[in-house]
């Protein structure tokens, strides 16, 4: 924190270097806070150029890497969600339970609506959660609204191989 001692002298040089000592600061707490975010997300944020292999936790999928992942995936099923939505936090157990118990069989990714709205309006989606099922690359099926688990778990399995 010697940065802040070096601003109270007046020099501009002094301003300089005291803000460029909490820039190279920033980057080093954001480069660990992004190992701790990889490491919690157990390499489940990908971006497009990495293998879309099924895994047991959804992948977070976001405008960047929806289109390729949604290409390399033979079975993909993508909760559109957002935090404040009671309904859509009512699903997501529901999803990873999913993501966990079809591992192997299908591919399971969330996409944030908020943070991600070309892919949203790309697909249309006015209404949360929906769930949207891709094939080899193309949507097939889908529906608006939660759901219990039987009920996904049947619009899924005709899909599956």
């Amino acid at each position: 924190m010697h940065a802040k001692a070096i601003i109270f002298n007046n020099s501009l040089g002094d301003i300089i270097q005291a803000m460029q000592n909490w820039n190279d600061e920033l980057n080093e707490i954001m480069e660990k806070k992004m190992k701790d975010l990889a490491k919690k997300s157990n390499g489940n944020n990908f971006s497009d150029n990495n293998n879309t292999t099924m895994g047991t936790a959804p992948l977070t999928l976001n405008d960047s890497n929806f289109d390729g992942t949604i290409k390399k995936s033979q079975l993909i099923v993508v909760d559109f969600w957002a935090p404040w939505c009671g309904p859509c936090r009512a699903v997501s157990p529901v999803i990873e339970q999913l993501a966990t118990e079809l591992a192997g069989k299908a591919l399971f990714g969330k996409l944030n609506v908020d943070e991600n709205p070309v892919v949203s309006s790309t697909f249309g989606i006015q209404s949360i959660p929906t769930i949207a099922i891709f094939k080899n690359g193309k949507m097939v099926d889908g529906f608006v609204g939660a759901a219990s688990k039987s009920q996904i778990l049947s619009k899924i399995s005709t899909y599956i191989d």
